[in-house]
């Protein structure tokens, strides 16, 4: 697992909001952290200065370590058909994603928080590590005693939910009902450009 300090700081570097306040962040300082981030950011990336960038965006927005995204890069290099829709796939069907686009927390790393801390169940049984795939038709909850906590009904009150998953509010609970689509996937990179960053 990755360590970051500083999501803002992070999320300037890469140029995307990684937590929301570092949104706000973005609108007042734009440019990468440091004494010359303005002039970082306005030169000309080489191809792969760029596709380094499009990794570093996909690992944080997973909140992956380098260990883990080149696993799931070969995984999917080893199946036929088109190699970044594999991986988004994979990423999009983590346990920790599901929690995030069902809205019971705000964060990637609020999501991750609350998969090992116990809170989170898969078809009724505990499931304490984030990388568990989600299958088509599972059933992701919250514990009971957990449905109260002040960040999951602030996320709940606030975020937007893709079209491939289903929640109940009632029930504290939401269905990944199909895979998604890569158009449909919140996230802000150009993955062939990651495919291509790892076949060198």
């Amino acid at each position: 697992m990755p360590i970051v300090k500083s999501k803002v700081k992070l999320s300037r570097s890469l140029g995307i909001a990684l937590v929301p306040k570092a949104a706000k962040g973005l609108e007042r300082r734009p440019d990468p952290p440091g004494q010359h981030g303005k002039r970082r950011r306005t030169a000309k990336k080489s191809d792969y200065g760029q596709q380094l960038l499009e990794k570093q965006r996909l690992r944080h927005q997973y909140f992956l370590g380098e260990r883990q995204l080149r696993n799931y890069v070969a995984r999917a290099v080893a199946k036929t058909g088109n190699t970044a829709d594999h991986l988004i796939t994979a990423l999009e069907t983590r346990l920790d994603t599901i929690v995030l686009r069902a809205g019971f927390a705000r964060t990637i790393y609020q999501a991750r928080q609350f998969v090992t801390h116990g809170h989170v169940l898969v078809n009724n049984k505990r499931v304490n590590f984030p990388s568990a795939t989600v299958n088509v038709g599972d059933k992701v909850s919250l514990r009971e005693s957990s449905r109260t906590m002040d960040p999951v009904q602030l996320a709940i009150a606030t975020t937007e939910i893709p079209p491939y998953v289903v929640r109940n509010d009632a029930e504290f609970e939401a269905e990944l009902t199909r895979l998604p689509t890569r158009e449909e996937i919140p996230v802000i990179c150009e993955l062939s450009s990651v495919v291509e960053f790892y076949a060198k």
